[in-house]
Formats: structure tokens, C-alpha cells, sequence
């Protein structure tokens, strides 16, 4: 055990890692991150990828309290890199003004970080697929995610937000879309699908009665998180959203 541990701590340091962060040196940027591996990891390999989620942490929330999804990730074969988006250095998220645009550069710092982390990742974790990504985010991390989905990148397959508020989901037809929404606060207009919009792009919008935006993380109620799991889990496996409802 302790010479996997020796081997695990050079490894990281020859790749730029520093314990549980990774450094991205053309921003100065040492970005919080947890790896999580498929519960049966041996299965993964060069010639049978396994899938990657990169899960993006909302503000103020550490990314460490989302274990709840990146467990049911893990039971589904899915690697998952938790990631910590603001640093103490990185200005205060703006609550004033149109958000939309003063909100612009934090989603732009973070949709950075997830291109940084795909293609820093991708070399290091040979057995895991980085060309069909899922991204999945809380709050303001996924408006980051959804942020980067329409920038026109071609590795992501799969975006997932839970009750993001900000950001237009993407309408595409080269990407699955699932956005999980709470009771208690709306999305700003434009952020969802019309009807027309979600039978085009197949997007799935799935609210859950009486669940809170603030308990969509480790902290929240059992039965939210199980609740959240379960759309997930149906989702990815292929099951319509409509019988989700």
C-alpha cells in the first residue's frame, strides 16, 4: 500500500498535479479536483474506453459535496472529475445588474477550466474516453457547463444541469440534454426549451415537485437525492423523458 501511494504522488507531481488540484500553467490556475473510477474500472482499457463526467461544483458549494451523483456515476461506469471552479483569488459571482452579462466572465473562466481539464486528463487516463463527454452541474455550475455546450466543441455527447437558472441549455442534435429543475426558483427566459425546441432537440426537462435548489447536493433530503439519481440513471439509460413524469 504505501509503495501505491509513493507511485500515486510522483505520478501526480510528473503531471502537474499538486495532491488534489491541477495546475494549469498558462492561467497560474491550480483548480480544485476529485477523480472518482467506475466501480469496476478493471473493465476499462485502451481498446474499451470507459466514459468520462466532468462535474462542475454550484458557487459556494465545494465540489466534494456532490458524492451522491458521482457514486451513481460510478455504479454506471462513468470516471468522475469533480472540479472546484472559483478560487479565493477569482472575484465575487455578481448578483447585480443583468446577470447575463455580469455573470459572463465567471461561466467563461469555468467553461476554460472543463477544455483545460478534457485535454490535460485525456493523456493521463488512457482507458477512459474523453471524445464523448457527459457534463454535469449544480446551479452556476451548470450554467458553465451548458456555457461551454454551445461553444461548438465536439466532445461533448451529454450535458446534465440541476436547476441552473442563466444559461440557454444548448439546442443541438449532436448533443443529449437533461435538465433537472427545482420548485422554488424559475429559470431566466430563454434558459429552457419551448415545446417546439424540446421535440426538435430532444431535450429533457424533468422538475422535481417540492425539491429546493440549495438541496441538490450531498446535503439535501434522501429522497431528493434518490429522486435525482433515479431521472439520471433513466436517462443515460436511453428511457424517454416522458415516462420520467
Amino acid at each position: 500500500m504505501r509503495l501505491l501511494t509513493l507511485f500515486a504522488s510522483l505520478l501526480f507531481s510528473t503531471l502537474g498535479f499538486a495532491g488534489d488540484k491541477i495546475y494549469d500553467e498558462s492561467r497560474d490556475r491550480s483548480i480544485p479536483i476529485e477523480v472518482s473510477y467506475p466501480n469496476l474500472k478493471e473493465h476499462c482499457n485502451e481498446a474499451q474506453q470507459c466514459s468520462v463526467a466532468l462535474l462542475s461544483a454550484g458557487y459556494g458549494v465545494s465540489h466534494t459535496k456532490y458524492a451522491f451523483l458521482s457514486k451513481q456515476l460510478n455504479q454506471m461506469g462513468y470516471m468522475v472529475v469533480a472540479i472546484g471552479h472559483e478560487l479565493e483569488s477569482d472575484p465575487s459571482l455578481s448578483v447585480s445588474g443583468n446577470l447575463f452579462e455580469t455573470r459572463r466572465e465567471n461561466w467563461i473562466r469555468g467553461a476554460e477550466t472543463l477544455d483545460f481539464i478534457k485535454h490535460n486528463l485525456a493523456s493521463t487516463y488512457q482507458n477512459y474516453n474523453f471524445n464523448d463527454l457527459l457534463l454535469i452541474g449544480h446551479s452556476n455550475g451548470g450554467d458553465i457547463s451548458s456555457w461551454l455546450s454551445n461553444d461548438g466543441k465536439d466532445y461533448i455527447d451529454t450535458v446534465i444541469t440541476l436547476d441552473h437558472r442563466r444559461v440557454p441549455l444548448p439546442r443541438s442534435e449532436n448533443i443529449n440534454v437533461l435538465s433537472i429543475r427545482g420548485s422554488d426558483y424559475p429559470a431566466d427566459e430563454g434558459v429552457l426549451p419551448s415545446p417546439r425546441e424540446a421535440h426538435e432537440y430532444s431535450i429533457c426537462v424533468k422538475e422535481i415537485p417540492k425539491s429546493r435548489h440549495n438541496d441538490m447536493t450531498d446535503y439535501g433530503p434522501d429522497w431528493l437525492k434518490d429522486e435525482i439519481n433515479r431521472v439520471i440513471e433513466n436517462f443515460l439509460n436511453g428511457t424517454d423523458c416522458r415516462a420520467n413524469s
